[in-house]
């Protein structure tokens, strides 16, 4: 909708709403950010925010060295085969370790069905990083 001028500093939008600017207002937001700094900070006792909360913390799942190190190669690479070459391993001891690496989150209330759900446990306990997919 475009707004019509019924005035030096008015539309008719403004007019209708009673919510007209005078040009002296025109730095009211900067008075109103200040306004709300003060204010906070007289609330907290600082002018300085406040730090983050901490990263809520999750149950261990208490996977063993070598299962991290199959988790760790099979969310790298695109298949349990290639794990098996990279790993030596054979497929059943990859597809054993998942089980039991799955069943061990299921355990403490963080279950893993997917690769992607894995992704984000090993994401969660620091056992990968972004950086590493």
């Amino acid at each position: 909708m475009r707004e019509t001028s019924t005035g030096p500093s008015t539309t008719t939008n403004q007019a209708a709403t009673g919510t007209a600017i005078h040009p002296a207002q025109r730095f009211a937001p900067r008075r109103t950010a200040s306004a709300v700094r003060a204010r906070t900070a007289a609330n907290s006792g600082t002018d300085t925010p406040r730090p983050l909360q901490e990263a809520p913390r999750f149950a261990d799942s208490g996977l063993t060295a070598r299962e991290i190190a199959v988790l760790g190669a099979w969310l790298r690479c695109d298949s349990k085969q290639e794990v098996c070459a990279v790993l030596h391993i054979a497929l059943g001891t990859v597809n054993t370790h998942l089980s039991r690496i799955r069943a061990k989150y299921a355990t403490v209330g963080r279950a893993a069905p997917t690769k992607a759900s894995l992704v984000a446990r090993a994401l969660q306990d620091g056992l990968i990083t972004l950086e590493d997919l």
